[in-house]
């Protein structure tokens, strides 16, 4: 996808605080070419984010907007939390189901990345943009998380895939992915493989709000974003972004 397939969420940090673009500077996956897009948080008084959706026909939003709307997203990118001044007070994430008639990191979405943790876990979680994977947004809702942990020692790519598939009765099925960049680099195809420590079978958001405890998300943006906490010189970066629509 090219940059003119993107446009900027409403309400983002400004980029004197949170500076971000195209950039050689950080090495990049397995795989990747030239660039990679990275944030850098230069304000460490500001709380919020900043993203990307999909600006393209059939994506603006997804869904039919009936009652019970027919479809999904499938969100993939590679995920990196990059070497900060702290392990804590940031997160990358890709985003699904982002509501709201003019998309702003202030609307709820179905987010997975990597968690504002040390160490760090794969998770997927419900909630405003705004505070990314560790929202104090009453909200906001841990749904999956890996069992695996990993640290900023590490310096690992992560190549997520985040499905949100609306059922015929309107409930919405998460399903979450990882392909080992190792083995299957940028530009090959893909192995998708489940997540240890996701639900077998993919996490049902229901709409009798017994699972979450919330009306499940239907349509929406998808895109990519990060998040910031009173953090100066957080970091991370982002490649190999796809989204596709399911019918």
């Amino acid at each position: 996808m090219g940059q003119s397939d993107w446009a900027e969420l409403a309400s983002s940090l400004n980029i004197a605080s949170l500076k971000r673009g195209v950039t050689s500077g950080i090495a990049r996956p397995n795989g990747g070419g030239q660039y990679v897009y990275g944030f850098n948080s230069l304000d460490g008084t500001v709380t919020g984010a900043a993203g990307l959706y999909v600006n393209l026909s059939g994506f603006v939003p997804t869904g039919s907007g009936l009652a019970v709307p027919d479809g999904g997203t499938s969100v993939r990118g590679a995920v990196r939390r990059v070497s900060s001044s702290s392990n804590l007070g940031f997160s990358p994430f890709i985003f699904a189901c982002c509501q709201g008639g003019a998309p702003s990191v202030n609307d709820e979405a179905y987010m997975m990345g990597l968690s504002d943790a040390d160490p760090y876990e794969i998770v997927i979680a419900k909630g405003p943009l705004l505070g990314g994977l560790n929202g104090s947004d009453a909200n906001f809702q841990i749904l999956e998380r890996s069992s695996a942990q990993y640290t900023m020692g590490d310096a690992l790519w992560h190549h997520l895939r985040l499905d949100a598939i609306v059922q015929p009765n309107g409930d919405v099925l998460l399903r979450g992915y990882v392909n080992d960049l190792t083995a299957h680099a940028i530009g090959t195809t893909p192995t998708w493989e489940d997540i240890t420590g996701f639900t077998s079978g993919g996490y049902v958001d229901d709409r009798l709000n017994i699972n979450s405890g919330s009306d499940p998300l239907w349509g929406g943006y998808a895109g990519f974003a990060f998040a910031v906490a009173t953090q100066i010189n957080a970091r991370g970066a982002f490649d190999a972004l796809e989204a596709y629509r399911v019918v």
